[in-house]
């Protein structure tokens, strides 16, 4: 492959996501040789670890704006650090939630406006876009009976608040098909998989 890709992961906590990223990535190693590289948001290796420490487990009270800039700030470092300079050499990477992750849950979610989510984005990431954002959708009650009792700060945020994430990643596949494509992720693991391979398949 002559060319690097940037390709993110989408979609409320507990649609299983991380598990299809981490499968794409044993794929793409084991199967086509390709050189990978798997990283996240928040939580990129090194100061973005540190970055979300705090957005999922600080017990005190945390304003929306607040909580979008440390998103922001983290997505800046991911970008400069580890997307960018993979991208360069050629590698595929596979990020855990990105820009569409701030748009849907502090946009749609937190109510915060979603035009200056946008210009804050592309200031973030220098306007890079993926190449591909795969969005797998679930049903809310699924979702959360996944994730269990043992949330955390974000998981906790209330059926209401995850319906208007969920339809906030729906609204943002229909305004931008050519780019984020939708994942029924209420199949079977080896099915997703199967269409997270062929929607790789079908990039340039």
């Amino acid at each position: 492959m002559k060319k690097g890709y940037f390709i993110t992961f989408e979609g409320v906590d507990g649609c299983g996501k991380t598990t299809q990223l981490e499968l794409l990535a044993d794929y793409l190693r084991d199967e086509r040789d390709l050189a990978v590289i798997e990283t996240r948001e928040p939580g990129a290796k090194g100061l973005g670890e540190k970055i979300r420490e705090i957005l999922l487990n600080y017990d005190g009270e945390v304003s929306s704006q607040c909580e979008a800039f440390l998103f922001l700030a983290d997505r800046a470092q991911n970008i400069d650090v580890i997307v960018n300079p993979a991208i360069r050499a050629n590698k595929i990477v596979l990020c855990d939630r990105h820009t569409d992750s701030t748009v849907a849950y502090q946009g749609y979610g937190r109510g915060l406006d979603i035009e200056e989510i946008n210009m804050l984005n592309n200031i973030a990431t220098r306007q890079r876009k993926p190449d591909l954002t795969i969005v797998f959708d679930i049903d809310i009650e699924t979702a959360m009976n996944r994730v269990g009792k043992d949330c955390d700060r974000m998981e906790s945020s209330g059926k209401e608040f995850f319906n208007a994430v969920r339809n906030g990643y729906l609204t943002l596949a229909k305004m931008e098909p050519n780019r984020i494509k939708v994942v029924n992720a209420a199949r079977s693991i080896e099915e997703i998989h199967k269409d997270v391979i062929k929607l790789f398949d079908e990039l340039d």
